[in-house]
C-alpha cells in the first residue's frame, strides 16, 4: 500500500486558517470521527471514560500502513491535500493536518491501523510534537483504533474550565448526532465508562433517522425533497456551470411538529453541519404564518454542492464557512421548502385507486346524509367534473356539522376545516395580490388614536381627519368591500402588527364561518383551491387544517386482517 500522508508546504500552511482545535471531549470526537468517515468506514464505535479524560475511536475504514503511521501525527501532515489549489477543491471532511499533532502535545496519543490487503497491523505510540516513540506489530481487524488518554494532563487551567461532566457528555452527544444525520448509512455505537450508551442505527436517507433523535416523532412527521440544482451562472469556472448541485430538506410538517426553540433548524453543507445565519433566517421566514405563535419548525437542510463555492477557513473548527452567491442559495431553499410543504402526488403517497374504502364511500353516497342530496344530477355532475380535474384525487364527499369536509382520496378519508381551509386560500392570495379599492362613501371612524391612525396608513389606507375626533377612510382592502362589518374589521386593523397580520386578519375575517352549509360543488371548489396554497397544511395562525384517517389505519381498526373460515370459528 503505498504511502498518501505528507507534510503540507509552507506556502499552504500559511493560506490556512490558524487555531487551536482540541478544546473539549465533543472536539476530540468530531475530529476521530471525521477521519473515519473520509477513510470510508460504514461503522464507528466512540468509547469514552470522561472521569479518566479518555476517549477512543474505532473504526473499519482503510486503514493506514506503517509508513503512513508514522507521519500521521507530524505538524500539518494531510492525505487530503497537496497544493493552495486544493484549498479551493476540498471534498474531504478533515484536511488541516492539525488534530492528531495537536492531540500529541495535549495527550498520550496511540493508533493501531491495518489495511484492508495486510495479514497484520501496526501500533504506534507518540511523544511531544507527533514523533514516533513505539512501533510493534498488532493484531486488529482492517480499519484503526485512535486512542487518546490523560487529556489536558499538561493543562489543567482548561479541564478546569470545562463544564461539567453530563454537559460534556451531551456536547458529545449532539456532536455525534449531527455528524450521523450528514451521513445516514454509518452506524454508530457509544459507549461510556464501558457500557453502552446509545447507537445510531443505520438508514438509507436523513428523513429515516431522524426519529432516533426527536422523541415522539414517527418517520410520516417528514417530508423530504431532494433537487438537482444548477451552478450560479456567473460560476467562474466555467467547467461547473455545466454540473449540478443537489439540495436535500427533511421538513418537518408543520401539523405535526415543531419546537419551542430553533434548536432543529440545521444546515449542513458537503457533509459537515455548519453554522450559516443566512441559510438559518431563510429557513424560519420559509416557515413563517404556518406554526402556532413562539413555536419554531423542525428542517435539515444539506447542500452538496461545487466546493469552489465554499471558503472552509472561515472558523479554525470548520463549523462557519464563507458561502458565494449567497442569495441564489437563499432563493433554492425557499423554493425547496415550499415544495416539500404543498399537497401533491408526491406527498400524498400513491396506492390502488378502488380501496376498501373508497368502495365503502360509495355504497354510503348512494343512500345521502349529511347534507348531500343525489337526486340533483346537476351537482353530481358538477362534482364528477371537478373530481376529474383535480389532480390529487382529493373529492369532496359531504359535510358534517355544517364544519368540517369529509374528503375522499386515494388512501383513506380525511377530514377538512371549512374555515381555516378557506384562510388559507384567503391570506395567500391577500400576500399575492394586497389590493386597496376606493369606496364611496367613505367610513366614518371616530376617536382613533394618532398610533391607530398611522397603522392604517402603513398598511395603505387612505385615512385623514373630518372633523374633531373623527376620521374618513377612502379605501379599504378589496375583500372588506362588500362586508357590512367593514368598519369593524378596519378598527381592528389599527390595533397594530404588520401587514402580514393585516392579511391574516382580513382573511380570518372573510373566511366561510363554521356552521356555514355548503354544497358539494363549493366544497369541491374549495377543496381545490386550498391543495394548490404555497402551505396547505395550516392556516397562518399555525393549526392544522385536516385530519387524515389512512386506509390502512382504519383497515386495523376494524380489524380487516381476518381469514374467511377462521375469524368465523371454523
Amino acid at each position: 500500500m503505498k504511502s498518501t500522508i505528507h507534510a503540507l508546504p509552507t506556502e499552504v500552511v500559511y493560506l490556512i486558517t490558524a487555531g487551536e482545535v482540541i478544546d473539549s471531549l465533543a472536539s476530540v470526537v468530531r475530529e476521530l470521527v471525521e477521519n473515519s468517515l473520509d477513510a470510508g468506514a460504514t461503522r464507528i464505535v466512540v468509547s469514552l471514560w470522561p472521569q479518566q479524560w479518555r476517549v477512543r475511536v474505532a473504526d473499519n475504514g482503510c486503514g493506514m500502513n506503517l509508513d503512513d503511521l508514522q507521519k500521521a501525527a507530524a505538524t500539518h501532515s494531510t492525505s487530503k491535500i497537496y497544493t493552495c489549489a486544493d484549498l479551493w477543491k476540498i471534498s474531504s471532511l478533515g484536511f488541516r493536518g492539525e488534530a492528531l499533532h495537536s492531540l500529541t502535545n495535549l495527550s498520550n496519543l496511540e493508533i493501531l491501523s491495518r489495511p484492508a490487503g495486510e495479514n497484520w497491523g501496526w501500533r504506534v505510540v507518540y511523544s511531544d510534537g507527533g514523533k514516533v516513540e513505539q512501533v510493534e506489530v498488532a493484531a486488529i481487524a482492517p480499519g484503526t483504533v485512535v486512542t487518546v488518554s490523560n487529556l489536558f494532563a499538561n493543562c489543567i487551567a482548561r479541564r478546569q474550565g470545562l463544564p461539567v461532566v453530563a454537559q460534556q457528555m451531551k456536547a458529545v452527544q449532539t456532536a455525534i448526532q449531527q455528524i450521523a444525520l450528514c451521513h445516514p448509512q454509518v452506524t454508530w455505537q457509544v459507549q461510556q465508562n464501558d457500557r453502552d450508551w446509545f447507537t445510531i442505527y443505520p438508514a438509507s436517507t436523513s428523513k429515516k433517522l431522524l426519529p432516533q433523535f426527536i422523541p415522539q416523532v414517527k418517520e410520516a412527521d417528514f417530508q423530504e425533497v431532494k433537487l438537482a440544482i444548477p451552478h450560479p451562472t456567473n460560476s467562474e469556472n466555467s467547467e461547473l456551470r455545466t454540473q449540478h448541485s443537489e439540495l436535500t430538506l427533511v421538513v418537518g410538517l408543520p401539523d405535526r411538529c415543531h419546537r419551542h426553540r430553533p434548536d432543529w433548524v440545521r444546515v449542513a453543507i458537503n457533509g459537515r453541519m455548519v453554522k450559516s445565519a443566512e441559510l438559518e433566517q431563510t429557513i424560519l421566514a420559509a416557515f413563517h404564518r404556518t406554526l402556532p405563535r413562539d413555536r419554531y419548525p423542525v428542517c435539515f437542510l444539506h447542500l452538496d454542492i461545487s466546493p469552489d463555492q465554499i471558503n472552509w477557513n472561515r472558523n479554525p473548527a470548520k463549523t462557519e464557512i464563507y458561502l458565494n452567491e449567497i442569495g441564489y442559495w437563499q432563493e433554492q431553499v425557499t423554493q425547496g421548502i415550499e415544495q416539500a410543504l404543498r399537497l401533491s402526488s408526491a406527498n400524498i403517497k400513491e396506492a390502488v385507486h378502488i380501496t376498501r374504502v373508497s368502495k365503502l364511500l360509495k355504497a354510503a353516497e348512494a343512500k345521502g346524509g349529511y347534507n348531500f342530496n343525489p337526486k340533483n344530477p346537476k351537482d353530481d355532475n358538477n362534482n364528477q367534473q371537478s373530481a376529474l380535474n383535480n389532480p390529487y384525487s382529493l373529492k369532496a364527499v359531504a359535510q358534517v356539522s355544517n364544519t368540517y369536509i369529509v374528503v375522499e382520496h386515494s388512501e383513506g378519508v380525511w377530514l377538512v376545516e371549512q374555515h381555516i381551509a378557506h384562510e388559507r386560500v384567503l391570506y395567500e392570495q391577500l400576500c399575492d395580490n394586497w389590493q386597496m379599492i376606493p369606496i364611496e362613501p367613505a367610513i366614518i371612524l371616530y376617536q382613533l388614536t394618532p398610533k391607530q391612525v398611522a397603522q392604517l396608513q402603513r398598511i395603505g389606507l387612505d385615512i385623514e381627519t373630518f372633523g374633531e375626533q373623527l376620521w374618513a377612510v377612502r379605501n379599504v382592502p378589496a375583500m372588506l368591500q362588500q362586508r357590512e362589518d367593514c368598519a369593524d374589521a378596519i378598527l381592528e386593523l389599527s390595533l397594530g402588527g404588520d401587514l402580514q397580520a393585516a392579511q391574516v386578519a382580513v382573511a380570518c375575517r372573510s373566511a366561510i364561518r363554521n356552521g356555514t352549509p355548503m354544497s358539494l360543488p363549493q366544497m369541491q371548489t374549495l377543496l381545490d383551491q386550498w391543495q394548490r396554497t404555497r402551505n396547505p397544511r395550516t392556516c397562518p395562525h399555525g393549526r392544522p387544517i385536516y385530519l387524515s384517517l389512512e386506509e390502512s389505519a382504519l383497515a386495523r381498526f376494524f380489524r380487516r386482517n381476518w381469514v374467511i373460515g377462521k375469524s368465523h370459528g371454523i
